[in-house]
């Protein structure tokens, strides 16, 4: 395993194993195949709906807690102060354990502000051993970034071949902030999974277009979060330490940025509606 130095010192895995989408009736057993398949970093969500199966699979593996990073972030119903302080201690009841590894805002929405103080006192209070976010833009990082008392640690948005997120990443550098990549195989859209390029490197590597993938952002100084409910898929996609890409493959890969993302905008009124409209109380 690669690991990359959060601005804190917290050391944080360059891969790790992500649970969105993942039933939560089906997240104890994924979460216990990831862990002994390999995987010590495990990311999860208040608005995933399966923080409890994580829980459940780490107190049943026999690995021990202080060689495990769990990541959960905060939803926009749990936004402010007093509603993040409560959600936090939830979070932290569901997943069985006294502290977090890294707890993230998970969107740019609702009393963001209000939220990270709660997150800057867990912080304090040991809780939590780092606090960044996830979607936020290089506008709102920077605000954040500027006028908060402790200085986002990660920054996790969409990155893959296809959206490689190059102006927000130059902007996190600046900071100090880690860039993470949730979908970074893009769910398969844009037919990623079968494309000459990707697979051209991959043959000539013996390896799957998926570990291109992965290795690609890794050489890139991004954190990835690959899913999958298949076991052995999970040990391929952590089987991306034992080769590297050359200079070359790494430009072929960096043509392939469309600079759009494959998903929805965080710009787009429909977008945010849907967002922040899930798990909202009715009005």
């Amino acid at each position: 395993m690669e690991y990359i130095t959060l601005n804190n010192g917290v050391e944080m895995p360059m891969l790790g194993y992500g649970v969105y989408q993942v039933e939560p009736a089906e997240c104890e057993r994924c979460v216990t195949d990831a862990i002994e398949v390999g995987y010590r970093s495990i990311d999860t969500a208040q608005a995933y709906r399966n923080e409890e199966g994580v829980g459940a699979a780490v107190a049943r593996c026999r690995v021990p807690r202080e060689e495990l990073f769990l990541t959960t972030k905060v939803w926009i119903s749990n936004a402010g102060q007093e509603r993040a302080a409560t959600s936090i201690d939830e979070s932290l009841r569901k997943l069985g354990t006294d502290y977090l590894d890294l707890l993230l805002i998970h969107q740019p929405f609702g009393d963001y502000y209000g939220t990270y103080r709660a997150m800057e006192a867990a912080l304090a209070a040991g809780k939590v051993r780092a606090i960044g976010v996830s979607n936020f833009y290089p506008d709102r990082l920077i605000d954040l970034a500027r006028f908060a008392e402790v200085v986002p640690a990660v920054n996790q948005i969409e990155t893959h071949p296809f959206h490689q997120q190059r102006v927000a990443h130059d902007v996190m550098a600046r900071y100090d902030v880690v860039h993470e990549s949730w979908g970074p195989f893009a769910e398969g859209r844009k037919d990623m999974f079968t494309h000459p390029v990707i697979a051209q490197i991959g043959a000539a590597h013996g390896k799957s277009v998926a570990q291109v993938i992965l290795r690609f952002l890794i050489q890139s100084a991004v954190v990835v979060i690959p899913k999958s409910s298949r076991r052995e898929r999970m040990a391929e996609n952590l089987d991306v330490f034992d080769f590297a890409l050359s200079e070359a493959d790494m430009q072929a890969l960096t043509q392939l940025d469309e600079a759009e993302s494959a998903f929805f905008s965080h710009q787009d009124p429909a977008t945010v509606e849907m967002l922040t409209g899930y798990g909202a109380p009715r009005r």
